[in-house]
Formats: C-alpha cells, sequence, structure tokens
C-alpha cells in the first residue's frame, strides 16, 4: 500500500479497570496477567516487539472481539488489560468511567528499543500501489487543502474535541442523578421537546449543565430554577414561577428555541445547535460579537469549532473593547458546550440501553425540524 497523511492519534494506551485493581506501571506488571487484544491488529503486533525484551509476556488475540469488545470484558472484570488508541478509550470512558489509561504503550516500546515514530500510529488512507499515482497524488493535495482551509480541524473538533472534559468524578455522578433525578422530570423534558422540536435528551443535558436537575438551585447573580432563568428572561418568555420544575424546563425550552430563531438561516446542523446554546449560556448579542471577530479573521462564523476559537478573545480587552456588547468571560460558553455534547451523548448511550428491546426510531443531537432532515 501506499498511505495518505496520517491526520488523527491512535496512539495505543494499556486500559485496565480502576476500581479495584492497582494501576500497572511498567510492561513487567502485565507479566503472568490476561491480556488480550483483538486477532491480527497493530496491538498484537506491538506485544510481539515488547516480547523481544520481556520474554516473560503472554497474551490472547481474541478474533471475535475488537478493542471495544475488549474494553467490555475489561470494564466486565473477565480479562485485566487490553490495549486500544487514545480515541477508543477516550469514546468508551464516557460510558464506562471505571476503564483507565495505564501508560501509553509507545512510550514503553521506546524504553524497550522497538518501533517509536508517533506517526505510524496515526490514521492514514491506504491505497492499492501502482504504476499510475494519480490517486495518491489527488489524496496528498485534498489533505493540504482541508488542513489549510480548516476543514480538517473543524471535523475533528466536532467529533472529537468535546469528549475528554467530564472528569470520572462527573460522569459517575452523572451516571447516578440519571437514576435519581432525571425520573422526576422526564415527561417535562419530553413535553417541552415536543412543543418546540427539540430531542429531550438535548434538553435534558441543558437542564443537567445548567443545575443538576435542582428545581430550586440558585446563582449568585440571581437566576434560578432547572434551567437557571433570569428574571428578564423569565417574564420575556411567560414564566411566572422559576422554582417550578415543568414551568422552568418550558421556559428553557422556549428560550433555547428563541436563539435557534435568531440565528442566520444558512446555519446547518450541528452547528446551530451548538451555537444556540453558546448564546443560552453568554447571551445572543456577545455569540454575534465572536462571529464578527471571526469573520475579521477570515473564519467562517458558521462554524462552531471557529466561533469557539475566538469566544475567549471577549475577555480580553483588547478585543471586547472593540465589539457592541463589550467585556463577556467568553470561555465559559466553550466549556459549557462541550459539557452538554458530552451530557446529551451519556443520555442518548443511556436511554438507548434501556430501551434496547423495543424498537429505535432515529434521533438526532439537534432539532427534528432541522434542514439536515
Amino acid at each position: 500500500f501506499n498511505f495518505g497523511p496520517g491526520y488523527l492519534d491512535m496512539s495505543p494506551r494499556l486500559v485496565y479497570r480502576s476500581q479495584n485493581h492497582p494501576r500497572p506501571r511498567a510492561i513487567e506488571d502485565l507479566v503472568g496477567r490476561d491480556i488480550e487484544v483483538a486477532a491480527g491488529s497493530a496491538h498484537a503486533d506491538l506485544l510481539r516487539e515488547l516480547k523481544t525484551q520481556h520474554p516473560g509476556l503472554v497474551w490472547h488475540e481474541n478474533d471475535s472481539q475488537d478493542s471495544d469488545g475488549l474494553m467490555d470484558l475489561v470494564w466486565s472484570q473477565l480479562i485485566d488489560y487490553t490495549i486500544a488508541n487514545a480515541i477508543e478509550v477516550s469514546l468508551k470512558q464516557r460510558f464506562y468511567p471505571e476503564l483507565s489509561v495505564a501508560f501509553a504503550l509507545d512510550n514503553s516500546a521506546a524504553q524497550a528499543g522497538g518501533a517509536t515514530d508517533k506517526n505510524k500510529r496515526r490514521v492514514k488512507w491506504a491505497l492499492a500501489k501502482n504504476p499510475d499515482d494519480s490517486l495518491l497524488v489527488a489524496t496528498q493535495r485534498f489533505f493540504r487543502e482541508i488542513a489549510d482551509n480548516g476543514e480538517l480541524a473543524t471535523l475533528i473538533s466536532e467529533h472529537f474535541e468535546h469528549i475528554p472534559l467530564l472528569n470520572y468524578v462527573d460522569r459517575r455522578a452523572f451516571v447516578r442523578d440519571i437514576n435519581r433525578k432525571l425520573p422526576r422530570y422526564l415527561d417535562d423534558f419530553k413535553q417541552a421537546a415536543d412543543k418546540h422540536g427539540f430531542d429531550w435528551r438535548l434538553l435534558a443535558a441543558l437542564g443537567y449543565q445548567e443545575s443538576h436537575w435542582n428545581p430550586r438551585a440558585r446563582s449568585p447573580t440571581g437566576v434560578r430554577g432547572i434551567m437557571m432563568l433570569t428574571l428578564i428572561t423569565a417574564d420575556f418568555i411567560g414564566v411566572e414561577n422559576r422554582l417550578d420544575p415543568k414551568q422552568s424546563i418550558a421556559g428553557g425550552a422556549a428560550y433555547l428555541r428563541r436563539m435557534m430563531d435568531r440565528l442566520p438561516r444558512g446555519i446547518t446542523e450541528p452547528d446551530r445547535t451548538w451555537l444556540a446554546l453558546a448564546a443560552y449560556n453568554v447571551g445572543f448579542g456577545h455569540l454575534e460579537d465572536a462571529r464578527i471577530i471571526t469573520r475579521q479573521q477570515g473564519g467562517d462564523a458558521s462554524k462552531w469549532a471557529e466561533v469557539k476559537q475566538r469566544l475567549p478573545l471577549l475577555s480580553r480587552r483588547k478585543w471586547h473593547r472593540k465589539t457592541k456588547h463589550g467585556y463577556a468571560r467568553g470561555n465559559e460558553p466553550v466549556v459549557y458546550v462541550s459539557n452538554i455534547r458530552n451530557y446529551y451523548d451519556l443520555l442518548k448511550w443511556h436511554d438507548e440501553a434501556a430501551s434496547a428491546t423495543a424498537p429505535q426510531r432515529p434521533t438526532m443531537p439537534f432539532p427534528v425540524n432541522s434542514p439536515m432532515l
């Protein structure tokens, strides 16, 4: 094969279950333990490299499970360890917070004298070798173009950058609250979502980010309730009692719908939803200021991945003194949206797992009346 440019880190990690299990610190700690990797995988090749320096290292190559399935076995304590790439581990940890990384195996390979070129651990397109290399040249040109115009960074940001923000404690607390708190407000979230054209799990994720589903929550600035509405916002959208869960959830959904509708029609999903969530947090005016800065810097103001890079500038005097709406804590909506995306993914996983025997209709993290649909 010929290979195109590397564009996504797939460095191998040793995965174990941290709950009630000591963390292995080095390859020597793996000798005599139950290790499984996918048969025929690069991870099996890596173990063979390491075995030249650690003859006691033994493992099983599983021909019926991929890395994702093997991490399930680790979580279920059916095996001690497996190997998965960095992105696979991050994705899995959202749903199984007890899974942890012991160490990066690239570093271990370096100590053992094995292959250490990290570029070999990156995702690449593989092309059959033949005398005509025009497809390879086109592939290289394509990756240069999407790297230069920001499309590659946007795609990576859209799918992966929000994943690591929630820590172990956050994830465990959220899963606990799904079972303990959410059932009290589930019907209210579903009714509000149906009325305003949202996935109920998106509204529930928003509510959790705002208050951890606490109907009596109150901030030092005076916002209150599950959806943490200001008094002005509550009056504007007709909420009489911000501490009433049903009214708060309905009001939060109505306000998010207003943010969605105020955005230019040309902004498509899922960016439309992420931008609207940012406006819910920081205010529509400040979001518009960040979009203006994005355009001034040659970026695409309709892309969340580009606008979120400029939002933190609103806290710098050099920038906010030039804007219409002035100073804002621009880092907050970036973290805010990332957390909601994580909560949404967890809710979706939990909901679908609970309904595994029921027919599923396709769902999206953005409104059901989106132009994408």
